[in-house]
């Protein structure tokens, strides 16, 4: 990847990607945007990719944009922060959300801006104790008015203790336990029924707007998919066998 901006480690069953700028706290610059895309890409078509972390190197999981790209007070510089958001982040956002497989990130400091963004796009985010989130939080949904207001207009950081009280992440553990939580995740994930887990994703994140009727109609359509895959036929079998599913991960 272009200077080593994002370190790729590959375990067996999940990948690893870890955002590595941490002299800037981990902030997007291009190089960045372009080596995580490209790499979720790479997750995306790995048949023997059953899950993915994304995490932080140094002190901080990843301050959101890289401000020295985007400085008005540079000559010739009127950066249109729509382009950024339409180029760069927007498409890194789906890019997460369509994976089909659990996405697990491990925030090990401060996410921030872009960077808070990112982390909730996750399926499930884990974060150290000490870890903060400081970003507006509004537009996610993972809170109530009263406090998506409080955050969004006072940009108070929320720390990671608070955050799973209030349900917007999975877990706050000590900071040193933060990477052993997140691998023994992602290898349950690796052994896990992946094919299922994907149409699980597509049901829950179709069902914050869907009407009731339309929802029970894609739960049908989806059941129908998971019925006839290989996963459901090993997870009965195993069940009648009294024995441990040994799943795929596949459809067929």
């Amino acid at each position: 990847m272009t200077d080593n901006v994002l370190l790729v480690e590959k375990q067996e069953g999940y990948r690893v990607l870890t955002l590595n700028r941490p002299d800037r706290l981990n902030a997007f610059n291009v190089s960045l945007h372009l080596a995580l895309r490209e790499s979720l890409e790479e997750v995306a078509n790995d048949e023997d990719c059953r899950a993915v972390m994304i995490t932080g190197a140094g002190r901080g999981f990843c301050a959101g944009q890289d401000l020295g790209d985007r400085d008005p007070a540079m000559p010739g510089e009127n950066p249109d922060l729509g382009a950024t958001l339409e180029e760069y982040y927007n498409p890194l956002i789906r890019q997460i959300r369509a994976l089909e497989m659990p996405v697990v990130c491990a925030v090990n400091g401060v996410a921030a801006g872009a960077g808070a963004n990112i982390a909730l796009a996750c399926d499930i985010v884990l974060a150290a104790k000490s870890a903060r989130f400081i970003q507006a939080f509004a537009k996610i949904g993972l809170v109530g008015q009263a406090r998506a207001r409080g955050l969004a207009l006072t940009a108070m950081p929320l720390m990671a203790e608070q955050a799973e009280q209030w349900g917007m992440i999975w877990r706050a553990v000590d900071d040193e336990a933060l990477m052993d939580e997140a691998h023994s995740m992602m290898r349950d994930f690796a052994k896990a029924p992946t094919f299922s887990i994907a149409l699980t994703k597509k049901a829950l994140d179709a069902a914050a707007t869907n009407s009731l009727d339309t929802q029970l109609d894609l739960e049908r359509k989806l059941q129908r998919e998971a019925g006839r895959s290989s996963d459901y036929l090993e997870g009965v079998s195993a069940f009648l066998e009294k024995r441990a599913a040994i799943f795929s991960g596949k459809k067929l």
